[in-house]
């Protein structure tokens, strides 16, 4: 085998190879909602994916230890918010462990299904949990999407090399 110029050693797969690698793939910014037993849950994610167009279905990934995952777990239906770039501080909030997430300045209303819907976003959708699948410390939920509004055009919020930023022409 002829070894390829420029590459680095490999390493043997681990958390830290993983986390390593995608800290230099950019993803979109989305927040995550549920109606929760003792209130409104939420999370931010970086793994929003369509899944199909014929039903419209989308995927999303939660960490089994995270504050939102018994909520989501028990959902009926959640929503997705694509945040825009002016939303860097909203993010940074739903991905704070122990944040009041739905407090001030954070603006929200119930919609449809009881899922909390908030203000000021791109576009967001309200989906009904279609399957939970188990996939190491994590579950991938993929929903169908019942009904949203792409609200307002901009520029989405990107996550990229460990945070928050936004496109450059």
């Amino acid at each position: 085998m002829t070894a390829t110029p420029h590459l680095d050693t490999p390493r043997a797969a681990s958390p830290d190879l993983l986390r390593a690698v995608f800290r230099r793939h950019a993803a979109g910014v989305v927040v995550i909602t549920a109606p929760g037993d003792a209130g409104p849950v939420g999370f931010t994610a970086t793994s929003l994916t369509s899944v199909s167009a014929e039903p419209p279905m989308l995927s999303f990934v939660i960490g089994t230890g995270s504050s939102s995952w018994p909520a989501v777990s028990r959902a009926g239906h959640v929503g997705v918010h694509i945040l825009g770039e002016h939303q860097q501080e909203l993010a940074a909030t739903f991905a704070r462990s122990g944040a009041d997430r739905f407090g001030a300045p954070t603006a929200w209303r119930e919609g449809p299904q009881g899922v909390p819907v908030l203000d000021g976003v791109l576009a967001w959708l309200v989906c009904r949990v279609h399957a939970r699948v188990p996939a190491g410390d994590h579950h991938i939920v993929v929903a169908e999407i019942a009904l949203g509004a792409p609200s307002r055009s901009g520029r989405p919020l990107v996550y990229h090399q460990g945070r928050f930023t936004a496109l450059r022409d």
